[in-house]
């Protein structure tokens, strides 16, 4: 397969799920340049979207037929399958050569998953979840945790650019994932060491 060019002003853009960090994220690439397409299950959250520009798409699969690279931040991995894998889902509306890249913090087991159905379809997967919270995607100064073939990441790099300002390549798919997992075990271990301790 070969990797495509990446590049604002030529590349499509899709983004599923416009919560509060997915929408600054989105919002970012539109100001880079790039066209969007957006779907969200509550059409309303995606409106300050729709007023920068971005076209919206009725479904998941309808997203990735108007794209060239889908990008999906939702709630938990049972999302990331419905809207990845699912019948009306991202992948089932790719083309060879298009790109899915998930944002949610989800299942190293999954993001091996969709890689291996995406590419049996002759379509490329990255899984890149973030730290940062909503402030980091809102200024753009999010810390991204790569998985996926080197080639297809760096082709992203002005997507990475647009949105983050910490972006590592942590090796085959699933490595992103389970960086992520690191990370939170590690604040969640930083946060109960920094907890006063009550005596009774």
């Amino acid at each position: 397969m070969t990797v495509p060019r990446i590049v604002p002003g030529e590349t499509r853009i899709g983004w599923i799920g416009t919560g509060v960090m997915g929408s600054s994220m989105a919002g970012h690439l539109i100001d880079a340049g790039f066209s969007v397409t957006v779907f969200n299950r509550t059409k309303q959250k995606a409106d300050s979207l729709l007023a920068k520009g971005a076209a919206w798409a009725e479904s998941p699969k309808a997203v990735a037929e108007a794209s060239d690279v889908v990008f999906t931040i939702v709630g938990f991995p049972a999302d990331v399958r419905e809207v990845v894998l699912g019948d009306n889902g991202a992948l089932a509306g790719s083309k060879p050569g298009n790109v899915l890249v998930d944002m949610t913090t989800s299942d190293p087991s999954l993001a091996v998953e969709i890689y291996e159905a995406a590419k049996a379809k002759g379509v490329f997967s990255v899984d890149a979840p973030v730290s940062g919270g909503d402030v980091g995607a809102r200024n753009a100064t999010l810390s991204i945790m790569i998985g996926g073939d080197r080639e297809v990441v760096e082709a992203l790099q002005p997507c990475w650019e647009a949105m983050g300002k910490t972006i590592v390549y942590q090796g085959p798919a699933g490595s992103g994932q389970h960086t992520k997992m690191v990370n939170q075990i590690l604040i969640a271990t930083n946060m109960r060491m920094r907890s006063p301790v009550v005596r009774v």
